[in-house]
This record gives structure tokens, C-alpha cells and sequence, in this order.
């Protein structure tokens, strides 16, 4: 049986998740990584993001609606920033570095105008699957909860996405994402991979081999979905 802890997390999700990923839920790394949620909550240490929105990035974009993926390293760990989304951080709170990145790089590869926020569920609506490949972190102690357990979950979300019927556009950013190009098929998917977006990996893009700047992602993951008769994302925030 599901772990009580999960069990509502996972019949929140769209029935489409909760098929490829029911036996993950139950399976002991799922149960040992709640029990350790519970203890660190229990211990009075703050873990982003808040319960209800661990798995958001799932239930904002179903499976079988998935264009593209965008992974992320884990949640923003300060107040008011994780909402669930990889670099996504809710209206009126004041954009991270790394997200304003994203937006020149938009800006200067589809013309779009850079957003006034950094709230990217339009793009989660749109069939992009923000994804960090840990769900949880310790409040103001980045990657703090990357040997939790969380990859084995996320590795079975970029299976369960790599082993669809439809291509796929798999954005990496950064030494961690890009650890995943080996799961997909690029014979089938798309695998664009460069630098993280933030500014200290900006500082060192002059003697990069794959620099965030410049990558044009969002223009070569539309010129191949739509060469897979997919139908390119609007990018517009």
C-alpha cells in the first residue's frame, strides 16, 4: 500500500502520472524519504517548498502533455521563493539571478519581451515539465536534500517521459542536469544541454564549451517539435 504520507500526493496527480509512477510512490526509497521529511520538519528546520507543492511540477503538467523539460537542481531555498516549479518563483517576489538569465536569453533568441515577474506556470500549462531532480531542500542550505533519495524518483520521471510515444525536448542546464542526457533517447528526443543559467556559471562562459548565453533553447526546442509535427511552445511569459 502507499506510504499514508504520499498517498493523497499521488492521487492529486493526473491519471496519466499516477500510472507511470504508483509503483515508485510505494516503493521503500519513497517510504524512507517521507519518514525523513517528517523528521526534519519534526526537528523544527524549514523545508522548501511547502508540503502541497512537492510535486506541483506534476500536476501542472500531465504526461501525456509533456513538450519539453526544463531540470533544475532543487527548490529555491528561501522564504517566499519555491513554489514547486524548476525556476519558477510566484508573482511579486523579486526575481532570482539565475531566472534573469533565462529571461535575456528569451529575449535575445524568440524577441519576447522580458516578464515583469518570475512566474513561469504558463509555461508548465503549455506542456513544459519543470522539474528540479530534488524536490525538497532545507531552508538557506542549497542541495541540502540531494542524497535524500529524490533522484531515484526523478530519474523515474525522465524515464517515464524518455519512454513515451511522443518526442520530447530535453533542456539541461548545469553539471547536475546534464548528468541525465544519458537516460534519453536521443534518437527519438531532443537533448540540448549548456551551462546553468547562473551568474557565477556566466562569469566562467569565455572558457566554456557549452555557455548558457547564446544557446537559443527555446528557438531549437520549436524548430524540433514542430519538425515532429508537435506544434512549437509559446514562450511568452
Amino acid at each position: 500500500m502507499t506510504d499514508a504520507s504520499w498517498s493523497a500526493d499521488l492521487a492529486a496527480l493526473p491519471p496519466c502520472w499516477q500510472v507511470a509512477l504508483r509503483a515508485e510512490f510505494e516503493a521503500p526509497t519513497m517510504r524512507a524519504l517521507a519518514a525523513f521529511l517528517a523528521a526534519e520538519r519534526a526537528a523544527g528546520k524549514h523545508i522548501f517548498p511547502a508540503a502541497a507543492l512537492t510535486f506541483a511540477a506534476l500536476r501542472r503538467t500531465p504526461l501525456d502533455a509533456v513538450k519539453a523539460v526544463i531540470l533544475g537542481q532543487d527548490p529555491y531555498h528561501r522564504p517566499g521563493q519555491a513554489m514547486g516549479l524548476s525556476f519558477s518563483v510566484p508573482e511579486g517576489v523579486r526575481i532570482p539571478p539565475s531566472l534573469r538569465n533565462i529571461h535575456k536569453e528569451l529575449a535575445a533568441d524568440c524577441g519576447v519581451a522580458i516578464p515583469p515577474h518570475g512566474c513561469l506556470t504558463d509555461w508548465a500549462d503549455r506542456g513544459v515539465l519543470l522539474l528540479n531532480t530534488a524536490l525538497s531542500v532545507e531552508e538557506g542550505k542549497a542541495g541540502s536534500h540531494a542524497r535524500a533519495g529524490w533522484h531515484v524518483f526523478t530519474d523515474r520521471v525522465i524515464q517515464a517521459v524518455n519512454a513515451g510515444p511522443a518526442p520530447v525536448a530535453f533542456i539541461l542546464w548545469g553539471g547536475h542536469a546534464r548528468k541525465k542526457a544519458a537516460m534519453v533517447d536521443t534518437a527519438r528526443h531532443l537533448v540540448l544541454e549548456s551551462d546553468h543559467p547562473s551568474p557565477l556559471a556566466a562569469a566562467r562562459g569565455a572558457s566554456s564549451l557549452r555557455p548558457f548565453a547564446g544557446s537559443r533553447p527555446f528557438s531549437q526546442a520549436n524548430a524540433f517539435l514542430e519538425s515532429q509535427g508537435r506544434g512549437g511552445i509559446d514562450w511568452r511569459l
